[in-house]
């Protein structure tokens, strides 16, 4: 681009400048809406199941049934609910007042210390499989504390192997959340302010004058995106901030990367904006267009909440033509394992042509017809 594109370029830019300074709700819209979600998402969104309503029925009233009761009580998941008899346990279950039941038979502490098959049942709610999942991994936990602490009255052998956490020690769900939720806030964000931003030009008749002048589709998108994608980067910068000194997010990664990653991440989906507005020219249907083709696919198909590796074969090649899929993968490497520049070198491969590509089919799409 020559000195005079440039200049061209700088014009427009300097214009979306002031039109957005102007425009207080714009600045509220980019800087503050995604500190906000992320903050209130990033406390609410927990995957941890906690206060879990547990119904025992505890038919031995032995020392060793109490010792397994103490368990589960100082595991702090649970919050035991103590019943006399199975139906009631049941009851609890088919009310919704318990999670899960457990059932201790008459005969427990005998059967443990003759080394014999020991009578105890749960009945698990399997309605959510999630949840149900995650108690099961609690349980293991409560019967590993148990065995440990009845010492050589249990004859149960102790369990032979032993899980151990890397990246994630304590398994804290903010420090997988907040660095996910950041993506999908920031891909959001970043399509609805080009699409509105162009789209209003259309309408107010501003394009026209605009095209009618020497200036090209590509100087255009330029000085529409440069200011926007600087707005971007403040805001992921707040969203840092507030991931280091509300959650506790560790960042174990490079900056660099990381700064490298969020241009690239901002522009693809501020071109993906340029985009729909261009197509649509109208504010109502490129905000609804916007909020289907970035929020929905980066919050279901980025791996932020589902695996993508879980997903059927063809949905994860699907997955790879989102820029939220490989900026996820580039931030939670750098926030929690210390990733390199060869453990990154695909996502930062995919990122870039996606960018790329999204920036060159704007510009191509952006004709200076007047036409739709």
């Amino acid at each position: 681009m020559k000195n005079s594109g440039l200049r061209r370029a700088r014009s427009i830019a300097k214009k979306e400048v002031f039109h957005i300074l102007r425009d207080p709700f714009t600045l509220a819209l980019a800087l503050g809406l995604p500190v906000f979600l992320v903050v209130v998402f990033g406390f609410t969104v927990d995957f941890n199941v906690k206060d879990i309503p547990i119904s025992i029925s505890d038919g031995d009233k032995s020392a060793s049934s109490r010792l397994l009761l103490e368990k589960f009580q100082s595991s702090k998941h649970f919050r035991i609910v103590y019943r006399n008899t199975i139906t009631e346990v049941v009851s609890d279950l088919d009310s919704d007042r318990a999670k899960t039941g457990l059932i201790i038979e008459p005969g427990f502490e005998k059967d443990l210390q003759a080394g014999r098959p020991i009578k105890t049942q749960v009945i698990q709610d399997g309605s959510d499989n999630s949840t149900a999942g995650v108690i099961i991994g609690y349980l293991n936990g409560v019967e590993k504390a148990y065995l440990s602490a009845a010492g050589t009255d249990a004859r149960a052998p102790n369990p032979m192997l032993e899980a151990r956490f890397m990246y994630n020690p304590e398994l804290t769900s903010s420090w997988f959340v907040v660095p996910g939720l950041s993506v999908v806030v920031i891909a959001i964000l970043s399509i609805l302010l080009t699409t509105l931003t162009v789209a209003r030009e259309w309408e107010n008749g501003s394009m026209e004058l605009l095209l009618s002048t020497p200036v090209k589709p590509i100087e255009i998108i330029i000085g529409k995106i440069a200011p926007y994608t600087i707005l971007g980067i403040i805001a992921v910068i707040f969203i840092y901030l507030a991931a280091r000194l509300v959650f506790d997010v560790p960042f174990n990664g490079s900056h660099l990367l990381f700064g490298f990653a969020t241009l690239l991440f901002i522009t693809a989906y501020l071109a993906q904006g340029v985009l729909i507005s261009v197509v649509t020219r109208k504010q109502q249907l490129a905000m609804q267009l916007g909020m289907i083709s970035g929020l929905l696919p980066s919050l279901l198909l980025s791996g932020f909440i589902f695996p993508i590796e879980s997903m059927p074969v063809f949905f994860q090649y699907l997955t790879s033509i989102l820029p939220a899929k490989w900026y996820m993968m580039i931030s939670r490497h750098l926030f929690l394992k210390d990733a390199g520049y060869m453990e990154l070198l695909k996502p930062f491969g995919a990122l870039l042509l996606l960018t790329f590509v999204l920036v060159t089919v704007s510009r191509k799409r952006f004709k200076k017809d007047l036409e739709p």
